[in-house]
């Protein structure tokens, strides 16, 4: 199995350099896997990538902006299914797939994971020790989490599956897939500790939490740190280590430590 990379031209904050959109091929055929938002030229690009070669699917990790809008257009023109968890904003799958499924490619065939967590609708692609990451794991940074609970479950699933390199959404090919697994289940567990610490320390919402935790983190990214503060505090109060009478789910939530009297 081949694989060639086109970036998107869609530089920023969160998206790095911009989306990473993956084609692979064997045997001639070829699927496209996030070609990422409705940019011309980048449509472009992946047409021309694909002279020579049959398309056979587009496949998309998961429906954020930066991954899906282009897939139902591309696979349109390609006359191709689009294959993907299930309907977002600017997405609906042709074929919606989920864990286990496969996808043939030539000779070969891609298994799509589910991993949830960084949205509740996200899915990596196996090739043997190969896996195309989406935003589960990116190079050279970590993720905003939606729901922290299921990602810690995902990464320990992606643990024991003997991988020797990541193609991830953004950045470049991670070529050291254990440490960086590693890395990830090790930060967030110190994020979660930290979080403990603030709300014991008196940061009593969400965004005081996060005022205190990323202290070293410049503002434009703080909305983007409460996302996962928020599931870290979800998950938390789930083990009975906080209380969020009203859900962590804006920058005013409450948040106590779960041992604070109950005053009432």
């Amino acid at each position: 199995m081949n694989v060639a990379l086109l970036r998107a031209p869609n530089p920023g904050l969160f998206t790095g350099e911009g989306t990473n959109t993956w084609i692979v091929e064997s045997a001639g055929r070829a699927v496209v896997i996030d070609p990422g938002p409705m940019i011309g030229d980048h449509i472009t690009a992946i047409r021309l990538s694909l002279e020579g070669l049959v398309p056979v699917a587009v496949l998309v990790t998961h429906t954020h902006p930066d991954h899906a809008p282009a897939a139902n257009p591309l696979a349109d023109a390609l006359g191709v299914p689009a294959h993907g968890c299930g309907p977002g904003p600017g997405f609906q799958p042709d074929v919606e797939i989920g864990d286990g499924d496969v996808i043939r490619v030539g000779e070969e065939s891609l298994t799509a994971v589910h991993t949830p967590g960084h949205s509740a609708d996200h899915l990596c692609y196996r090739y043997d020790s190969a896996l195309f990451s989406g935003d589960h794991i990116m190079s050279g940074s970590t993720v905003v989490v939606e729901h922290m609970t299921e990602y810690m479950e995902s990464l320990a699933r992606l643990q024991e599956l003997d991988l020797e390199v990541i193609y991830p959404g953004h950045g470049a090919v991670i070529k050291d897939p254990a440490a960086v697994l590693e890395y990830y289940v090790v930060h967030r567990k110190e994020r979660e500790q930290q979080i403990l610490e603030a709300v014991r320390a008196g940061a009593a919402t969400l965004g005081s939490v996060v005022a205190r935790v990323y202290v070293d983190v410049e503002p434009a990214l703080h909305f983007a740190a409460g996302q996962s503060v928020g599931a870290h505090l979800r998950k938390m109060a789930g083990e009975g280590l906080v209380e969020i009478p009203l859900g962590a789910d804006d920058w005013s939530s409450p948040v106590y430590p779960a041992e604070r009297a109950d005053t009432s």
